[in-house]
This record gives C-alpha cells, sequence and structure tokens, in this order.
C-alpha cells in the first residue's frame, strides 16, 4: 500500500513564526533533533485566499488527476491561454506547491502529493 502523503497550507501570524524559529533554535543549541517542518504558510487569510484561486486549485487538480505531460497538454486541459497558465504553475511552484520537471523540449508540472489539508490561526497571532 502506497502512503499518502499531504500538502499543509496555512495561515500563522508572524509571532508564531517568529516562536517557532526561537524554539527550533534553541533546540538546535542544545543538540536536541529537530523535525523537520514542511508546508507551505502565508502571513493572512488574505494572502493565502490570493494565492489559492478557483483557477490555480483547478490547475492542481488537473495535474494530480490527468498527469498531463507538458505545460500545453495542462493549457489545453484547463481551457486557458498558455500565458496564464505558464504563470500560475510559476507561482506554484515558487511557494512549494508544486515542482517542474524538463522532459526534453516539454516542462512537465509535478505535484508529489495527495491531498493539500489547510490550517487557519484564526487568533492571528
Amino acid at each position: 500500500m502506497v502512503k499518502k502523503k499531504t500538502l499543509r497550507i496555512g495561515v500563522k501570524g508572524l509571532k508564531q513564526s517568529l516562536d517557532e524559529f526561537a524554539s527550533t533554535a534553541e533546540a538546535i543549541e542544545r543538540g536536541e533533533k529537530v523535525r523537520k517542518s514542511s508546508g507551505v504558510f502565508f502571513t493572512s487569510i488574505e494572502a493565502l485566499r490570493k494565492s489559492l484561486t478557483p483557477k490555480r486549485l483547478e490547475l492542481l487538480a488537473l495535474i494530480m488527476e490527468r498527469e498531463p505531460e507538458s505545460l500545453n497538454e495542462l493549457a489545453r486541459l484547463a481551457k486557458r491561454n498558455i500565458k496564464n497558465v505558464f504563470d500560475d504553475i510559476t507561482y506554484l511552484e515558487q511557494v512549494g506547491m508544486l515542482s517542474k520537471k524538463d522532459a526534453g523540449r516539454e516542462t512537465v508540472p509535478v505535484i508529489d502529493y495527495d491531498s493539500i489539508t489547510i490550517d487557519i490561526d484564526l487568533k492571528g497571532e
């Protein structure tokens, strides 16, 4: 059975992020092993909302379901302009939600997770 991998996406306030950084640094100074933190986190719900647009979520779903062999194929599947798809894929790669691999003359979008969970700290600390 293949283990499912989940991408964590969330909102963390600046204080929470700094507190986590400080506690990690202290643990390293004490010689403790520190578990690698993974996920994509934004500083506000608004930033998260702007990043996970319906069109970008659709691209992620198409990549997971159809595994397109190129950005051109992805654009055809999404019925969108290639430049807009390229821009969205570049952004999603920059924030860590996918990667791209070169396959000859084509660029293939790759997702290495099966699902996404979203964590939101409503305190905003």
